[in-house]
């Protein structure tokens, strides 16, 4: 039984205590993890996580400084989105002795709970992860980790330590809303597989149609499934859920099904580019008969004939600032505002111009 510590950090002592095992037995697995059996590590891991331990992979630093490591963690290293973020950050490196480290957490809470529980026991000088729906253990262990952590893409009211992102929600309400100003009536929600920012997304689309009194949930159209809930195993691949091809495909079904339809707004740009190549099938007038409008503002939107509009997201600046932050703290500046809005941009062009308005209108800033 583990010994009771009220008033210090527990030990390696109390871990080995709990999981049954001898201290050298819990250091060899920390310090070289494939040498122990699965079962022992598992039994281990459940000891770290039961007793708050925030162990370091090698022991001879169990009571130096940290790292030098800013540990990055990405639902996908396949996605432009965060290949920009990424981009960022290393920007924000520079000059700095700083060096980063990603993982991949592959839209994966089991995964990303392994990664975190893996990157504190190495003492990283700082982490920064997307997103706000992190389990309760592996929100914990970002609490106690004792070094600045940083969370993008993403808002919430109550961050870890400090946000970097903007309003999915609000972006979606606010695109939906530019369809239904120009004269857009029956509007269409074009999606593949929805992760948590997806579904924020659809959210925001539902309540700016419901202002008006047009929502019809038959024109959410989905590829594949009818549960918008999202896989929780692997990281799909490219083609399953962020393709032209299966934009293409959403578009005839909803054509298809719903010949009523004036408006698509696509959960992702790919999916408006294979939106727009449906309908150029059909010979069907854009913006006339059928506006088209995506979301990330990726260059191909504005060279796309209609030029398409969109939603600009800062992913860059996401990035670059969120490093910029650590940096800050690590130098002991305060950590300044916790929630940091960067805001978006409907950049709305010829695929959405009911209006007399130029065709290649520049985005309003939106906040």
């Amino acid at each position: 039984m583990a010994r009771k510590r009220s008033s210090s950090r527990p030990t390696i002592a109390d871990v080995a205590a709990l999981a049954g095992v001898g201290a050298i037995t819990v250091s060899r697995a920390l310090r070289e993890p494939e040498k122990v059996s699965q079962q022992l590590r598992h039994t281990i891991d459940g000891a770290i996580r039961t007793l708050k331990y925030i162990p370091d992979h090698n022991a001879r630093a169990l009571a130096s400084s940290r790292t030098d490591v800013v540990a990055v963690l990405v639902p996908s290293l396949t996605q432009s989105v965060f290949s920009d973020v990424v981009r960022g950050i290393y920007d924000g490196l520079e000059g700095s002795n700083l060096r980063i480290e990603i993982a991949n957490t592959r839209y994966n809470d089991a995964i990303e709970e392994q990664l975190v529980l893996n990157i504190v026991r190495h003492k990283p000088a700082a982490i920064i992860i997307s997103g706000i729906e992190q389990t309760a253990a592996t929100r914990e262990m970002l609490e106690n980790a004792g070094c600045p952590i940083v969370q993008i893409m993403d808002l919430t009211d109550s961050p870890i330590q400090k946000i970097i992102g903007f309003s999915h929600e609000r972006a979606g309400l606010e695109m939906t809303r530019h369809l239904v100003d120009v004269g857009y009536r029956r509007i269409a929600f074009l999606t593949g597989w929805m992760n948590t920012r997806s579904r924020e997304r659809l959210c925001g689309y539902r309540k700016a149609l419901e202002e008006h009194g047009l929502f019809d949930p038959a024109l959410i159209m989905r590829r594949g499934a009818d549960s918008i809930e999202p896989p929780r195993v692997t990281e799909p691949t490219q083609n399953e859920f962020l393709s032209a091809s299966m934009g293409r495909a959403l578009m005839e079904e909803t054509l298809d099904r719903h010949p009523d339809v004036d408006a698509v707004f696509c959960n992702n740009d790919v999916l408006s580019l294979g939106a727009l190549f449906a309908c150029q099938a059909r010979n069907i007038d854009i913006p006339g008969r059928i506006g088209i409008a995506g979301f990330n503002d990726f260059d191909y939107m504005e060279a796309a004939h209609p030029a398409l509009t969109t939603v600009r997201i800062h992913r860059w600046r996401c990035g670059h600032e969120a490093m910029l932050a650590v940096r800050g703290q690590l130098k002991g500046e305060d950590i300044g505002p916790r929630i940091v809005d960067l805001g978006f941009d409907i950049m709305k062009r010829a695929s959405t111009n009911r209006s007399s308005q130029a065709a290649t209108e520049n985005g309003v800033r939106q906040k």
